[in-house]
């Protein structure tokens, strides 16, 4: 079973490709974002690991959720479920530019690749705790997948 990961080339620029391949008229099958939203949402969780954007911290119980879930998803290289909750700085409700976001995102996915390659992405997530370069790429990479699938591509 392949575990892709945003730290392979093959899968970095599959996912490139799959940005590029996004239109303004590109139809959700789930979810309440419209696909100019899809893309600045999936632009603030990139910069969690590149500083950019902090997270609040979370209870006990929510972090132990989501060590279990990063765990499961690493054994059992399932998805993420659709409409499932996120943090609120993470949550874009308002109006973008189609242009402007999926320019941004690439940039923040090049920004991204740098950060990996100088081997500075942070050892620790406030969701999902301790983090190594292998996790950041593999979870980064199924979040993109969430939801470029979600906008058929």
């Amino acid at each position: 079973m392949v575990k892709k990961s945003l730290h392979s080339s093959i899968y970095f620029e599959e996912i490139m490709k799959r940005i590029s391949n996004l239109s303004e008229n590109s139809q959700k099958r789930w979810g309440k974002m419209d696909v100019c939203q899809m893309m600045r949402h999936c632009n603030y969780v990139l910069q969690i690991p590149l500083g950019k954007i902090e997270l609040p911290p979370v209870n006990a119980l929510f972090k132990t959720i989501g060590i279990i879930t990063k765990i499961e998803m690493q054994i059992f290289n399932n998805g993420i479920p659709r409409n499932m909750p996120t943090f609120q700085k993470l949550i874009v409700n308002f109006e973008c530019d189609f242009n402007d976001e999926k320019e941004n995102l690439l940039k923040t996915l090049d920004e991204y690749r740098n950060t990996f390659k100088q081997g500075k992405l942070p050892d620790h997530h406030v969701l999902f705790g301790k983090m190594t370069e292998k996790d950041w790429g593999f979870l980064e990479y199924k979040h993109l997948h969430h939801h470029l699938k979600q906008f058929n591509v």
